[in-house]
C-alpha cells in the first residue's frame, strides 16, 4: 500500500463513535477515530516499512501516528528520530504506548527513556517511565540493570503523588510492570504498591481506572503470569 492508500483507508475505517471516544481521552483534530483492530488489518498488509512509517506518522494524525508505531523498522530508528516521535507524541496514546514501544525495540530505549524522565514536559516524562516498563517487558533480566530498576521504582513510589498527571499513571504503571515482568523484585513492587496505595489521576471524564499496584501485581502472582518475557512491545 502507498501513504495516500493507507490514509485514504483511514479515512474509510474512521467512526464517529470511536472518535468521540478518542476525543475524551485526548486526541485532537486531524484524525478519523479508527480502531485498534481496523489499524492491524492495514499492518497484515504494510508489514514493517520503515518509510511509509515516518511519513505517516509526520503527519500528526492521531491513527496515522499510532499505525506509523505498528510498522516502524525499529532497526532503522535513530536517536534523532525517537526524539523527533517523542516531541510530537501530544496524547498519551502516543506518548505512553507508540513511542515506549518503537523505542524499547531500538538500540537506544533505555539511554533515552533515562533521559526523558527528567523531562519537564509531562509527555515526555511518561514517556520515558512507559519505555522503562517496555524494556522489563522484552528484556531478559540478565540484560536489564536491575539495580538501577530497582532504584527507579523507588524513586516513582517516593515521587508518585507530586508527579504530573500522566507522569502519576507511567510511574504507577512501572511498578506494576517491574512486579510482573522481574521475578526477583515481585514482592519489593508489591511492598511498593502497597506504600503508594491509590494513585489519582485525570482521565479526562472518561470511565477508564488507575490499577491499584499491589493487588495488579498480586493477581499476576496468583495466575502464575510473573517473568514471562514477550517478544515484542507492541500490541
Amino acid at each position: 500500500m502507498t501513504f495516500d492508500e493507507i490514509m485514504d483507508a483511514l479515512a474509510d475505517y474512521g467512526n464517529e463513535q470511536t472518535k468521540k471516544v478518542l476525543t475524551k481521552h485526548g486526541a485532537k483534530e486531524p484524525f478519523f477515530g479508527v480502531k485498534v483492530g481496523d489499524l492491524k488489518k492495514i499492518v497484515k498488509k504494510v508489514k514493517k516499512n520503515h518509510e511509509l512509517a515516518l511519513a505517516l506518522y509526520r503527519t500528526g494524525n492521531s491513527d496515522a501516528m499510532y499505525l506509523a508505531g505498528l510498522i516502524a523498522d525499529e532497526k532503522q530508528m535513530t536517536k534523532e528520530l525517537l526524539q523527533e516521535w517523542v516531541e510530537a507524541a501530544y496524547w498519551y496514546m502516543i506518548s505512553e504506548y507508540t513511542v515506549p514501544w518503537v523505542s524499547a525495540e531500538s538500540d537506544f530505549g533505555y539511554e533515552l527513556a533515562l533521559e526523558w524522565i527528567e523531562s519537564p514536559t509531562e509527555a515526555i516524562a511518561a514517556a520515558g517511565w512507559a519505555t522503562l516498563t517496555c524494556l522489563t517487558s522484552i528484556k531478559q533480566d540478565e540484560a536489564l540493570d536491575l539495580t538501577k530498576i530497582e532504584d527507579l521504582m523507588e524513586r516513582a513510589a517516593s515521587e508518585v503523588h507530586e508527579a504530573q498527571n500522566r507522569v502519576r499513571y507511567a510511574m504507577n504503571n512501572y511498578i506494576i510492570g517491574v512486579g510482573i515482568n522481574v521475578v526477583s523484585l515481585t514482592e519489593k513492587a508489591k511492598a511498593l504498591g502497597e506504600k503508594v496505595g491509590k494513585v489519582s489521576v485525570n482521565m479526562g471524564g472518561t470511565a477508564c481506572k488507575v490499577p491499584l499496584a499491589a493487588p495488579y501485581i498480586q493477581k499476576a502472582i496468583d495466575k502464575n503470569r510473573t517473568g514471562k518475557k514477550r517478544k515484542s512491545a507492541r500490541c
